[in-house]
């Protein structure tokens, strides 16, 4: 005979775990708003870097096995970059402006809400993921042509996309979950779940490749099914209660504005994600025109600096969780000395990549396509040119990423859209009409500058709002007698 519990004792067992939860908020949120900003936002970013630099370096190495296959297999996978930047998009779109959410309402204490964003996010981003993936299947060979796929190129870029489309679903979801633990400041969890997808990743691609002979479509599988492992470990997290936050489907919101808040705040990641696919898409077109080895060219020059790039996107989403909560708890002058660490260690850090990148050019180049000179020569000019332009990076994703993390969703999507919207898709066309090939070579770099003039007067403005409310709040608070703010160390306001 079973011995049955008693209601009283269900009763103070959901008591007491409620009240670990409660505990683990309490802690996360003094963690998040008194610790020291350096060593905190080192500490959040750190893992997130690892993770955004262990995904770069899984295509980097998808790159470097595909192009054992040939020109054209290396273009293709240029092209097939621009499919996988859309469905990130959606990932991103989801899980930035989900985890943006998510990290205010935790700091504002409102754990209904956190959980609603979060639930919704996580289960909207599957069945998009789903949509796209039976839309691209459908519609393959003419979305490759649409992406910059020449007569040779368009075999093996259909063979690649194949996997990705079916990864889709798969992608989206992860890319929700990492970015959902990293809102909490669960950057390690975050980590582990995509690291180990990447491992698996870069171990399958020689197997399926060349030891089981299936060529550039081994590449596709191996990121099939390290896509799967990674959605399947973060999920698991949630399920092992490790997240502070469930996406249980009881919790997804019945209210318009709830999905409408998600969106709004992370479309400034569709525009930054999205239009790289557009941008991809258009470069591949313009470089095409000059044959296989310019496509496979810049597409090389390309993945080589969103490699060195992803370190500044991993520092900059560590940063946005602390960002989130100490705004959320009206402590503007923190999120102001966030902002200025992470620009200036940033910059420090990717002008030693852009010298060295700009030197060793032809040299990292010819690791990938040694025997082909005009791939290496076409690369090498087009990641010199970008090198020049990396210094001012941090600038443009700090500030842009601070924008989205505070709400400031019309401003952070113009600047996330600035780099290859409103200026390389102009670009890209006029430029090759006046100046050829060098035109497409340069299109980005020139974006890239004309995207940190302007931010400029954004992040100046910025920081006078926050100073304003930084003031506000004080006046308020040492008129009630309240606790006052503690003073910030490195800009001085007290």
């Amino acid at each position: 005979m079973g011995i049955e519990k008693s209601p009283g004792r269900k009763s103070a067992g959901k008591a007491q775990r409620d009240e670990r939860a409660e505990t683990a908020q309490e802690k996360q949120l003094k963690k998040m708003t008194e610790e020291a900003i350096p060593p905190l936002v080192v500490k959040l970013a750190a893992p997130t870097v690892i993770s955004m630099v262990m995904t770069s370096i899984y295509t980097m190495v998808d790159t470097f096995f595909v192009s054992r296959l040939g020109t054209s297999a290396t273009g293709a996978v240029g092209v097939v970059f621009s499919l996988m930047a859309v469905i990130q998009a959606v990932g991103f779109t989801l899980g930035m402006g989900g985890g943006s959410l998510v990290s205010r309402y935790l700091g504002e204490k409102k754990q209904k809400e956190a959980e609603e964003t979060a639930s919704a996010s996580f289960y909207g981003a599957a069945a998009i993921g789903l949509f796209v993936m039976i839309l691209g299947l459908f519609l393959l060979d003419p979305l490759m042509r649409m992406l910059g796929a020449t007569p040779t190129i368009l075999p093996y870029a259909r063979e690649y996309a194949r996997n990705i489309l079916f990864s889709a679903p798969f992608m989206c979801a992860s890319l929700v979950l990492g970015n959902l633990l990293r809102s909490q400041g669960k950057t390690v969890l975050s980590m582990v779940g995509m690291g180990v997808g990447g491992l698996v990743h870069i171990g399958l691609d020689p197997v399926f490749i060349f030891g089981m002979r299936m060529g550039i479509a081994g590449a596709s599988l191996a990121a099939l099914v390290s896509q799967i492992l990674s959605a399947a470990l973060l999920l698991w997290w949630f399920l092992r209660g490790k997240s502070l936050v469930s996406v249980s489907p009881g919790r997804i919101p019945r209210r318009f504005p709830a999905y409408w808040d998600i969106l709004k705040t992370g479309f400034p990641s569709f525009c930054r994600h999205g239009l790289a696919g557009i941008a991809t898409a258009a470069l591949n077109n313009s470089a095409a025109v000059y044959g296989d080895e310019a496509v496979a060219g810049v597409s090389l020059a390309g993945r080589l600096f969103m490699f060195v790039l992803s370190i500044m996107i991993g520092f900059g989403q560590g940063f946005q969780p602390a960002a989130g909560y100490n705004y959320g708890a009206g402590l503007c002058g923190r999120v102001k000395q966030a902002m200025r660490f992470c620009i200036l260690a940033g910059t420090v850090l990717l002008t030693i990549f852009g010298i060295a990148g700009f030197i060793f050019a032809p040299q990292i180049l010819a690791l990938f396509r040694k025997d082909d000179p005009k791939v290496i020569a076409i690369g090498a000019f087009v990641l010199r040119a970008q090198c020049l332009t990396l210094p001012l990076q941090p600038l443009t994703t700090i500030t842009a990423m601070a924008f989205q993390a505070l709400g400031r969703s019309f401003r952070a999507a113009f600047l996330s859209s600035a780099r290859q919207g409103v200026f390389f898709l102009p670009l890209i066309f006029l430029l090759p009409m006046w100046l050829g090939l060098l035109g497409v070579e340069i299109a980005q770099a020139a974006a890239d500058f004309l995207t940190a003039l302007i931010c400029i007067p954004m992040l100046r403005q910025f920081f006078r709002e926050l100073q304003k409310k930084e003031e506000t709040k004080r006046e308020a608070t040492d008129s009630g007698g309240g606790k006052k703010i503690p003073g910030n160390p490195i800009s001085g306001e007290k």
